[in-house]
């Protein structure tokens, strides 16, 4: 006859884990890019909150992509830093692969919206007129510093774009291996 604790221990697989546990994972590459992740994408949530916002339709979904990446980002750290990966029975490479890709697809959105609100204009000579392009579509009311942080927005949601698109590749490697 056999123990129960030991017939329900031995019919589920153990966890697929290529990275390191605790504070091991700072020290590879995909734990430094997770922390390059909350941080910019950190900074994209600040720039386009202080812009106050001025397309919400677009800016938006920038600001709701921001923030949940973050906080998604910063939760999938901290499983791998206190070491609950080896609690949670799943495939963690195939995971991680996942939810990068899905990360990286919408913050890939985000840019190219953030891009577009920063692009509906160009500055005028005085610094405070109206942008309105593309015509009867989008109108805008932004000063040079509005301005200044829709470009800096953009900029670092390309970044945060390209950090999830290099942690999805080398999830997608520890994951084939």
């Amino acid at each position: 006859m056999t123990d129960p604790a030991t017939a329900a221990a031995t019919s589920y697989p153990a966890p697929i884990v290529s990275l390191p546990i605790g504070l091991d994972i700072l020290r590879t590459y995909s734990g430094a890019l997770i922390c390059l992740e909350i941080t910019f994408g950190g900074l994209v949530w600040i720039l386009v909150a202080s812009s106050n916002v001025p397309v919400p339709l677009l800016q938006g979904w920038v600001m709701f992509v921001s923030v949940i990446l973050f906080f998604f980002s910063t939760a999938f750290l901290l499983l791998f830093l206190l070491g609950y990966v080896d609690k949670i029975n799943t495939d963690w490479n195939f995971l991680d692969m996942a939810y990068h890709f899905g990360a990286l697809m919408l913050y890939f959105s985000a840019f190219v919206l953030e891009a577009a609100t920063t692009a509906a204009g160009s500055i005028s000579s005085n610094d405070t007129d109206c942008m309105s392009r593309p015509d009867q579509n989008i109108i805008a009311f932004l000063d040079s510093r509005q301005y200044s942080i829709n470009v800096a927005a953009t900029i670092f949601a390309f970044v945060v774009t390209i950090l999830y698109g290099c942690s999805m590749f080398m999830g997608f490697k520890r994951w084939r291996k």
